[in-house]
């Protein structure tokens, strides 16, 4: 379980500061075929209009239906990030500026920062970054963090919920809370599934649950791309169901770090990459991409939270290599860093 959105915004204020072949790599990967500047103007857009939802709607847990997206930034005190750059998130992402000091305190950095990811998810997220993810050589983390809270449309009536069996992908069989109830809604079907669409209260978000033919999950999800689902939601018209589903609870977290280098944007996780639209040098990278997940399904609807982080790291490239061998007579002097204060000075003609 894990939020396509949540990760999408993430990147997408990444890539707002990449530049070059790194621009090039993660356009591809991460399918961002708009321009830069059309790009980040339609992640407004999205964000503005998923604001407007659910007004008057009931959330599951009988308080007000939420869809909560926010974003910030976390900056290195004292590191200078271009104007530009900062505008472009204040803009479109309504992301600013906090000021943290990975250098000198990064486990202090670090809590701060899951502090405000709990606090924006209802403390369904915690410790997003986990320990030992940013460190002294940190100098930026862009976080998006998402809430959803809402009541089903049509509710199942909790009386009507009873054990059932569920089919594991072994063929072997467990026992479940089974949730029933018989209503008209939107349905679809084909020659190796069955497609039912849940909406919410408010009617202007819905659960979509595809149900591959037993045995065939493997091969359909191997199938399963944008394409194949849009044709499941086209093919669905409203019908009087007999629906049986089971509760369920998720959470999941894990990198993605190695996907999204095999999507094909692996320069950005290397000391060749460039951010040179955040700070206006190539001495950033990304060292990794943490996401974490939550839902819960059950008679009333929906509660549901992810986050994602994207940590920004300096690349510490080493520059070329000097050498020094102090074979012959030299000076010395100690001093006193802070006022440049000489206490000693002397030479070395012959240390025999």
């Amino acid at each position: 379980f894990y939020s396509p959105y949540s990760i999408s915004e993430a990147m997408a204020m990444t890539y707002g500061g990449a530049r070059g072949e790194t621009e090039e790599q993660m356009a591809e990967a991460l399918q961002f075929y708009l321009s830069q500047d059309e790009l980040h103007k339609a992640f407004n857009y999205l964000d503005l209009e998923l604001e407007k939802r659910g007004e008057g709607a009931e959330g599951q847990d009988g308080e007000g239906f939420r869809l909560n997206i926010v974003n910030a930034i976390w900056g290195q005190r004292d590191y200078k990030f271009t104007d530009a750059y900062l505008d472009l998130l204040a803009e479109n992402y309504g992301a600013g500026l906090r000021i943290v000091d990975f250098e000198k305190d990064a486990e202090a950095s670090r809590e701060i920062i899951n502090e405000w990811v709990s606090d924006q998810t209802e403390e369904r997220i915690k410790d997003l970054l986990p320990q030992g993810s940013v460190d002294e050589l940190t100098r930026l983390v862009l976080t998006n963090a998402i809430y959803f809270n809402a009541a089903w449309t049509v509710q199942f009536n909790e009386e009507a919920t009873a054990d059932g069996e569920f089919i594991l992908p072994d063929g072997s069989t467990v026992t479940v809370p089974m949730m029933h109830q018989n209503e008209s809604f939107r349905y679809g079907e084909g020659a190796d599934y069955q497609a039912i669409e849940l909406p919410y209260d408010g009617n202007e978000l819905s659960m979509v649950i595809v149900l591959p033919s037993v045995g065939q999950f493997g091969n359909f999800e191997g199938q399963l791309d944008s394409e194949k689902l849009n044709e499941i939601l086209e093919g669905m018209q409203r019908e009087q169901v007999d629906l049986a589903m089971p509760r369920f609870n998720i959470e999941s977290e894990f990198s993605l770090k190695n996907v999204l280098a095999e999507l094909g944007m692996p320069v950005a996780f290397t000391e060749n990459a460039d951010f040179s639209g955040m700070d206006g040098t190539k001495n950033l990278m990304i060292s990794d991409v943490v996401h974490k997940s939550f839902v819960n399904v059950d008679e009333k609807g929906t509660e549901a939270a992810a986050a994602t982080g994207v940590i920004m790291v300096a690349t510490g490239m080493p520059s070329e290599i000097k050498e020094m061998n102090i074979d012959s007579p030299f000076i010395f002097l100690i001093r006193d860093m802070e006022t440049n204060t000489i206490l000693f000075l002397g030479r070395v003609m012959d240390p025999s």
